[in-house]
């Protein structure tokens, strides 16, 4: 009888482990570096990527990511992943490498344009030596039970479609517009898959670059979820025939207080005189809030640039309300279930919303 007992509580001690094992989740952190951007991805299996480390200002955002890192129970960043060499998504890489060990680093290649870059691509090269990783469109990120494509880098896309992507009929009605530079255009772009769910991350990608992403064949396919690129300054991104063709049941917009969402600036047009280009809502929010089948639109910060309140969304889904020097730096974070099932929580509130991927 002692014996059988012993078995039986030994039974139930490994059944709620492997219960256990199954229920973590994947984890996404969209870490608050007023409006750079800072991606901290966390596996079932705790294997973690960061994908860009926000600012240099004073290690404020290699501190925040440290934070993130710590209540996500690291005690290394086993990948990071360097988009380009703009100092909103390099800055604070130096920072960080000094606070907590970094494995191996992901980048795209060593072309700079302008000298203004070069301190960001040196400090990438000085935190990365003997460990990077030169990357380009189908090399994979090596996370265990998630599947992670660069989609994007050096200019290049994608060779052959994944996810189920095709030609896209919305092109031939597809508005041109001038590139937004050099560094932005190069940037690396990677997609994650985890059993049904998948999430987008484009960094920087301009307009133009959408247009080469999903023109005339889409090479992403639909997605569950999607960090707005450009930090969500949409008027040389967040091009229609883009968003409507990924068709993301959830976005974020990772922009700062006055960067990004809100912001207005001139974007040129180079579709030829005569090309009848189809209507689209000029506004950023509205237009992210026309996407067919979107179910939810989070924001790092309400957009000080432009509070009205139907230019942003629901205020419980906002994590940062302040200027910057008042703000405290909350983040939000998707917790991803083994059948698709995804929880987005606001760090400054609690708040939740929980969805299903298509």
């Amino acid at each position: 009888m002692r014996r059988a007992l012993v078995l039986a509580s030994a039974l139930v001690v490994t059944c709620s482990a492997a219960f256990s094992a199954q229920s973590k989740t994947l984890d996404i952190y969209w870490i608050d570096v007023e409006g750079g951007a800072a991606t901290l991805v966390v596996t079932p299996s705790g294997e973690s990527m960061l994908v860009d480390t926000g600012y240099e200002t004073d290690g404020r955002d290699a501190k925040r990511i440290l934070s993130a890192a710590q209540q996500a129970g690291l005690k290394q960043l086993d990948h990071v992943v360097i988009s380009h060499y703009h100092g909103d998504h390099v800055g604070g890489l130096a920072a960080l490498s000094k606070m907590i060990p970094i494995g191996r680093v992901y980048s795209r290649g060593d072309t700079i344009s302008v000298p203004a870059d070069q301190k960001w691509y040196d400090s990438m090269r000085s935190v990365s030596a003997g460990k990077r990783t030169i990357v380009g469109p189908g090399d994979r990120i090596p996370l265990t039970g998630v599947d992670a494509v660069v989609v994007s880098s050096d200019h290049q896309m994608l060779a052959k479609p994944v996810n189920g992507g095709g030609p896209n009929a919305l092109c031939a009605t597809a508005e041109q517009k001038a590139p937004a530079g050099f560094e932005n255009q190069a940037g690396v772009g990677v997609l994650l898959t985890y059993n049904r769910f998948t999430f987008l991350d484009l960094i920087d990608m301009d307009w133009a670059t959408e247009m080469e992403l999903v023109c005339p064949v889409n090479k992403v396919g639909a997605v569950t979820l999607f960090q707005s690129n450009r930090h969500g300054a949409w008027n040389g991104a967040g091009a229609p025939a883009f968003l409507n063709a990924i068709r993301p049941q959830v976005l974020v917009f990772n922009n700062g207080p006055r960067k990004g969402l809100g912001q207005v600036q001139e974007a040129k047009t180079t579709t030829p005189p005569g090309v009848n280009v189809a209507p689209y809502e000029q506004n950023h929010f509205l237009r992210a809030a026309a996407i067919p089948g979107i179910e939810g639109i989070w924001q790092g910060h309400l957009s000080l640039f432009d509070k009205d309140p139907k230019h942003n969304t629901s205020p419980d889904m906002i994590a940062n309300v302040e200027e910057t020097a008042e703000c405290q730096g909350h983040f939000i974070k998707a917790s991803v279930e083994s059948n698709g099932q995804f929880t987005v929580t606001n760090g400054r509130n609690g708040f939740s919303r929980t969805y299903k991927a298509r």
